[in-house]
């Protein structure tokens, strides 16, 4: 779907629209910055995780970087999970990918003190990696919810289009919407990390609040639509 087919009114996926992917990006970016803080790791920027494995690797610290490997695998058994669930599950591969995640990440919050750290590891990266699957486009337009790299150049080549005029309508909206993305991811992370470190055992609920709001925007719209 291009800028001008949203520019004349064309429906709008409700996994789709600018509230859920913001809330989202908050939740990517807050689950991020818990992961570092308890375990080390990074759940959904896997560059990170995988330069850190072959800086330790090539210093011959095979403990700090084998610690980086359980995510890395998680993640892709997260891709792999979510390629089934939109197989089968079609539309309905996002509200079941957000309560998969939201089911997860309170489990996690309730055992922190006794799951060990791979186990929340893993199950964090697992569904960091299904969000980053299911949920690959604002408006039509390609965008992630767990990373800010791509978002960050395709706002200014968005910019950079608009500025200098010819660009196609909605072009500068679409900037607008990636620069609000990563600064929510950030605005996210300062709040995972100020979270984690005064209510560690509470900090989950954060994100799960925001997801809750995505599934319940999701569904609601759902009925709507069939109504």
């Amino acid at each position: 779907m291009s800028s001008l087919d949203i520019a004349a009114g064309s429906s709008i996926r409700r996994d789709e629209t600018v509230l859920i992917v913001l809330l989202l990006a908050f939740a990517g970016g807050f689950i991020d910055a818990y992961t570092w803080i308890i375990h080390g790791v990074l759940a959904n920027a896997q560059t990170a995780n995988l330069i850190f494995l072959w800086v330790h690797a090539m210093e011959g610290d095979w403990v700090k970087a084998l610690h980086f490997v359980p995510p890395l695998l998680a993640f892709a058994v997260g891709i792999v999970l979510a390629a089934w669930l939109r197989r089968v599950a079609g539309e309905r591969a996002a509200a079941i990918s957000t309560l998969v995640e939201i089911l997860l990440l309170v489990a996690i919050g309730i055992l922190h003190n006794r799951l060990p750290d791979l186990a929340g590891t893993l199950g964090i990266s697992l569904v960091a990696a299904m969000q980053a699957s299911i949920f690959t486009r604002v408006e039509g337009a390609v965008c992630s919810t767990v990373m800010i790299t791509g978002n960050m150049r395709m706002a200014i080549e968005a910019a950079f289009a608009a500025a200098g005029g010819g660009a196609p309508v909605g072009t500068l909206r679409r900037a607008g919407i990636l620069a609000a993305l990563s600064a929510v991811f950030g605005f996210g992370a300062a709040a995972g990390a100020f979270a984690t470190k005064i209510i560690p055992d509470l900090a989950l609920g954060i994100p799960v609040i925001a997801l809750l709001i995505v599934l319940l925007r999701c569904e609601t719209e759902r009925g709507e639509g069939r109504a």
